[in-house]
């Protein structure tokens, strides 16, 4: 069978029955899995025969959405995590041991920042922040014993881009592995490895699911990379549910969809709010204004859902905004078909000290929207409400 194209990579990958020739995935909601001897089981346990064995590592709803995924990033291989901070987690632990260091960059998801402040710190890992999209900053920081760099492009909150094929050959110069977040715009909008990423880190709670209705997270990359992963989740047990993993296996059926449709709305909003007298800055990669415009352009089919915008008057003008809000849901969740808008820097920011909001451009009256799939008037008329 030729390649496909990636609309009918994903519906068609990663599909198969149980024999009862069922027209959708089946959700495979067991524990574990019986063996039809004693030798099948010590044999499957060693390796030595493919099949399930305990559904914390084993589990063929699980798996389909492995290869799904798999297939849309034009990975080798992919393992599911519980939430995209365990897919974070599970591939910091898996491919880094005491001594070693990671280069990160300081414009991502707070959770992520503190992730690596406050816990990976704990089992002598050192981490340097720098500013994403400065490539010197990260071959500065480079030392002797770094063996990761970690990042997310384009950023959340801001939209903040770097270089991916210039920054990955800086890593593959030192044989660093090079590991991107791909959560805000999924397969459908950019591929990473196709960039010369390493590593895939997904929120499969975002865009991918799509509805807000479950959390998954994924790791993607080689074999090698891949079984390391797949290794520590076996055993640590941050592993994806078959529940979950089935939602969001369903979720990829209609992504490409759903993200040029949250593209086309979030356009539409950015343009409106950079019209707007209260409003001081509109951070959008679509909107020539912003300064990575055209570098986004050249590395992504499109600049997703995520609007920004700092208005006047601080962190008490934003609240007035997204309190006057009748059809936004309040909530710091992204990647929903509801709109929602948060204030990043008392809630997807908030553990950060004012130093690391200062450094990553967090200010008081900054919004962030996820822009949903409602039609984008009704949007419009809701944020100017308190506008």
């Amino acid at each position: 069978m030729k390649d496909l194209n990636f609309d009918t990579k994903a519906i068609r990958e990663g599909y198969r029955t149980t024999g009862e020739q069922e027209h959708s995935e089946a959700i495979f909601l067991t524990s574990s899995f019986k063996f039809d001897s004693a030798e099948q089981a010590a044999n499957r346990f060693s390796k030595e025969e493919p099949g399930n064995i305990y559904a914390r590592f084993t589990n063929p709803t699980v798996d389909a959405f492995e290869k799904k995924l798999t297939a849309l990033e034009g990975a080798q291989a992919c393992t599911a995590t519980s939430s995209g901070m365990a897919a974070i987690f599970a591939t910091l632990m898996a491919l880094l041991q005491s001594g070693d260091h990671v280069v990160a960059s300081r414009n991502m998801f707070g959770t992520s920042i503190v992730l690596l402040n406050s816990i990976i710190s704990k089992f002598n890992i050192d981490v340097t922040f720098v500013n994403l999209s400065d490539l010197d900053a990260w071959q500065d920081a480079i030392t002797d014993n770094t063996k990761l760099f970690l990042l997310e492009t384009p950023s959340n909150p801001l939209g903040q881009v770097v270089d991916l094929i210039a920054l990955s050959k800086i890593s593959k110069a030192n044989n660093i592995l090079l590991a991107v977040d791909n959560a805000i715009l999924t397969p459908a909008l950019q591929l990473p490895l196709s960039l010369g990423a390493d590593i895939v880190i997904h929120s499969a709670t975002k865009y991918i699911d799509g509805q807000g209705r479950c959390l998954a997270g994924a790791v993607l990359g080689s074999e090698e990379v891949i079984e390391q992963v797949h290794g520590f989740v076996r055993t640590t047990g941050p592993s994806l549910s078959a529940f979950n993993a089935w939602i969001v296996l369903k979720g990829l059926d209609t992504l490409s969809l759903r993200m040029k449709a949250h593209s086309d709305n979030a356009l539409r909003l950015a343009t409106w709010l950079e019209q707007q007298s209260s409003v001081e800055k509109v951070h959008y990669l679509g909107l020539e204004s912003h300064p990575h415009h055209q570098l986004a352009k050249s590395q992504q089919s499109g600049f997703g859902g995520i609007v920004s915008f700092e208005v006047k008057g601080g962190r008490q003008a934003a609240f007035d905004i997204i309190n006057a809000t009748e059809i936004f849901s309040i909530t710091a969740n992204l990647g929903d078909a509801k709109s929602t808008i948060t204030h990043p820097a008392s809630t997807t920011h908030g553990r950060l000290t004012d130093e690391e909001k200062q450094a990553a451009n967090i200010s008081e009256g900054l919004i962030r929207i996820s822009v949903g799939l409602e039609n984008v008037d009704d949007l419009i008329d809701d944020i100017n409400k308190g506008l």
